[in-house]
């Protein structure tokens, strides 16, 4: 099936993947008043959104509103008006790429007037409380759950175009997907994609750097070569944007996996470090070492 960096983001990612780590009663606690949520336009009925926490995508038109993420529940009001100058439509939709609460953390309020759709995974975790490196989290209340759930994908025929919603398995958490604007030429690809950087992998909840490598590869087989690319963290990019990403994961699991079948320790392998091309790739929490221990732990 086909599927028709300035310092100041870096300083923006940064600030969100900390919020990341946070449980979410404490994310809620935090200041958000500083922060401005922006429009861009991506292509056809597609837009973007950022702020704090995920990149938000969205699908405006004739039938309303779709997003795809929604970052944290005190962004809700700042979320709606960005919405709003985007265009009038009510909200109708929440698809969530995953469960971490920098991509669901506005559910709780947007679930009470549109449809949350995402991965059986994403409704599971967020049920349970699933915590994210070590740090608990609440479950999260009814109205923060997906109503819509499937286990491979699921289609929504919306504003003129067909939004192809598909799983991608083994990534970054997993109950990880991808959302294709078919008409519109763009895919969101949640945080199965950090743009120019290290991704984290929640090896805890079923992460695998391995399978990261293997989902972006088997993206990079379907997608048109002009499609444009929404990640989870960082701007609108490219397929060869993402094609350097997959470049970077493919060499990377690589020298740790030659490093361990040679029995060498991860703390060995983190002082011999990745190939020097990706030396600058490291942010926030989602340093050189990180990266290495968590492919380490996908091997």
């Amino acid at each position: 099936m086909a599927l028709a960096t300035p310092r100041i983001r870096s300083l923006v990612f940064a600030a969100g993947m900390a919020a990341m780590l946070l449980a979410a009663p404490a994310a809620a606690q935090q200041d958000f008043s500083a922060v401005e949520v922006t429009a861009e336009h991506v292509s056809g009925a597609v837009h973007m959104l950022t702020g704090a926490g995920g990149n938000i995508g969205v699908s405006a038109g004739e039938d309303g509103i779709l997003i795809v993420d929604d970052q944290f529940a005190p962004l809700a009001d700042k979320i709606r008006a960005a919405l709003a100058g985007i265009s009038p439509g009510d909200l109708e939709f929440v698809v969530n790429t995953h469960f971490h609460f920098d991509h669901t953390g506005g559910n709780v309020i947007f679930g009470k007037e549109a449809l949350i759709v995402a991965h059986t995974n994403v409704r599971k975790r967020l049920a349970e409380g699933a915590g994210v490196r070590g740090r608990p989290a609440d479950p999260a209340p009814k109205e923060a759950l997906p109503v819509v759930t499937y286990d491979d994908g699921v289609s929504i025929h919306f504003n003129g175009e067909e939004i192809m919603i598909g799983h991608l398995t083994g990534g970054h958490t997993d109950g990880d997907s991808y959302i294709y604007f078919t008409d519109s030429n763009v895919v969101h690809l949640g945080d199965q994609f950090f743009a120019g950087r290290f991704p984290f992998i929640d090896v805890g909840n079923g992460g695998n750097a391995v399978g990261l490598r293997d989902s972006i590869g088997w993206a990079l087989d379907h997608l048109p070569a002009d499609a444009k690319v929404i990640p989870g963290h960082g701007p609108l990019s490219s397929v060869d944007d993402l094609k350097t990403y997959h470049r970077m994961l493919t060499e990377c699991v690589a020298t740790v996996k030659a490093g361990k079948d040679a029995g060498k320790s991860v703390e060995e392998i983190q002082a011999g470090g990745l190939p020097e091309e990706w030396s600058g790739w490291g942010s926030g929490f989602i340093n050189e070492s990180v990266f290495i221990t968590s492919i380490h732990e996908s091997l």
